[in-house]
């Protein structure tokens, strides 16, 4: 059976600095016809960034439409065109100070597929070496160093939440564990 829907008309409704809204006219399959509401993002980028201790640098952060303070891995959107590698690079840096003398790619995730166009492309730091951080002026952070079995028991039992976070740590767990 053919999945796919054609896109027969948009209009935006909203553009912003980080999203945009736009609602889809879209043809189905079943040649019906229905509306799709869309956030264009410009796409994210995380970082795993991994101490020669199996340490895992991450920052808290406050999270403004949960209301609390999320603890997850170095992360931010996309700069323009950035290459995502570039990207990692530059986050790690702004908020752990860190640089690393590897990265590893570890794929992408789609975190809203259902009505957002985000890709997070993910990544593991090692080798790394420590300087000055370097937030953007409206964020405000602290970095934790979590082992990462630790941060694994944490995902499993539900006081990590953020879903890159989680996902990113338990593909480097897996990785390591099984000699990747």
């Amino acid at each position: 059976m053919n999945l796919e829907e054609k896109q027969l008309s948009f209009e935006y409704k909203f553009k912003g600095r980080i999203i945009n809204l736009r609602v889809d006219e879209a043809l189905l399959p079943n040649g019906a016809t229905a509306s799709r509401e869309i956030v264009e993002h410009n796409g994210g980028i995380c970082v795993v960034p991994l101490t020669e201790n199996n340490e895992i640098l991450m920052v808290e952060q406050f999270r403004y439409p949960y209301g609390e303070v999320v603890l997850e891995i170095p992360a931010g959107k996309r700069d323009g065109n950035e290459e995502p590698l570039d990207g990692g690079k530059r986050e790690l840096k702004e908020e752990t100070g860190a640089t690393a003398e590897s990265y590893t790619f570890l794929g992408e995730l789609y975190p809203s597929p259902g009505y957002c166009g985000e890709i997070i492309y993910m990544y593991l730091a090692k080798g790394l070496s420590y300087g000055e951080t370097d937030p953007d002026e409206d964020e405000f952070l602290n970095v934790k160093k979590i082992p990462l079995e630790k941060a694994v028991d944490m995902i499993m039992k539900g006081e990590i939440k953020d879903a890159k976070t989680q996902t990113a740590i338990l593909k480097v767990e897996r990785m390591l564990k099984n000699g990747f």
